[in-house]
């Protein structure tokens, strides 16, 4: 299950939310800081991680 980060558009707190794929165009969340529910999906950079050596 995919972990994403949102901001608060009011008091500007980042949180993360852990939701299935498909749960994600229609998840409905309250920043846990002030209670607004002006989030906005923040993209964060995706890092892999191997264990082959290059």
């Amino acid at each position: 299950m995919p972990t994403y980060q949102y901001r608060c558009e009011q008091c500007g707190a980042t949180f993360e939310h852990a939701e299935h794929l498909a749960e994600h165009a229609t998840v409905h969340l309250q920043c846990p800081k002030c209670g607004s529910e002006k989030i906005q999906h923040a993209p964060t950079p995706f890092v892999a991680k191997t264990t082959k050596k290059s």
